[in-house]
């Protein structure tokens, strides 16, 4: 793959209008070769996201909120690797997502069995089931609104929410042409326990964006957000998307209420136009 020239070095003669704000070289191993990522000095208002998207797509720039979390740790902390970080395209969705079913489901249904098993529930099942399901298909109904647009109107209902746990959100900006590439351009490690090479994980998100018209619109140190322009809409299409979150993000059920992949399906991904995932 023919890499794309990155746009962040010239960012200062490119005739954006940005606010103030600072270009971010650190990584896991001390300073990277060329910008990862711009981001702004202070919170996001309100339409800040249209307008930046609207003028950096042209320059093969893409938006997204970052947040420092409880710990106050913005994106010159994050431990960013880009040189452990390969190509998207280079690997397929669910070669991946079986791969981690396989690592993750096998373990959680085999400690799951031997704990029914100590408590006398032979037929105790926490919902997660040892062989992979497939790709969840598309589902039937139609998104209702363009994904770009559901992507503006969370970032906007975000950084409106001035009390909100996402309160002071930045907008920064990363050489992407698609959303679910942004992880993998800025050598972002939120998921390091899980996968040490986040274009695995964008690779699923591809096949998000393509299924479920799904953008990534916020990244913390650990933490994604992600629009939904086209969720589930059945039970049955749920609790199959739902597999697929748990070999992408096992902590989403394994370390957070209510600990069962049915009721998860059920809460978290049925009509859910918003999935947040979060990696220990």
């Amino acid at each position: 793959m023919a890499t794309l020239p990155n746009p962040l070095p010239s960012l200062a003669t490119s005739g954006l209008d940005l606010p103030p704000g600072s270009l971010v070289n650190e990584t896991l191993d001390g300073p990277w070769h060329e910008p990862l990522l711009w981001y702004a000095d202070g919170p996001a208002a309100p339409r800040d996201w249209t307008a930046l998207r609207t003028a950096g797509r042209r320059l093969g720039l893409l938006p997204v909120l970052v947040h420092g979390g409880s710990r106050d740790e913005w994106p010159e902390d994050w431990d960013l690797c880009p040189d452990t970080t390969t190509y998207a395209g280079d690997h397929d969705a669910e070669e991946v997502l079986a791969g981690y079913w396989a690592a993750y489901a096998d373990d959680e249904v085999d400690s799951g069995d031997a704990e029914d098993a100590e408590n006398g529930d032979a037929d105790g099942d926490n919902g997660v089931h040892g062989t992979w399901p497939g790709l969840a298909p598309a589902p039937a109904r139609e998104g209702a609104a363009d994904p770009d647009t559901a992507a503006a109107e969370l970032a906007d209902f975000i950084t409106a929410d001035q009390d909100g746990r996402l309160s002071g959100a930045r907008l920064a900006l990363v050489p992407a042409r698609r959303s679910a590439d942004i992880p993998a351009a800025m050598g972002w490690s939120g998921p390091m326990n899980h996968e040490n090479d986040v274009a695995r994980l964008c690779a699923v998100l591809r096949s998000w964006e393509d299924r479920y018209d799904a953008r990534v619109v916020v990244l913390g140190f650990d933490t994604m957000i992600v629009s939904v322009g086209r969720p589930p809409t059945t039970p049955e299409e749920a609790h199959a998307l739902a597999a697929e979150h748990y070999a992408f993000c096992p902590d989403n059920i394994d370390q957070s209420p209510p600990y069962d992949l049915g009721v998860y399906a059920e809460k978290r991904v049925l009509d859910q136009e918003v999935w947040s995932f979060w990696w220990d």
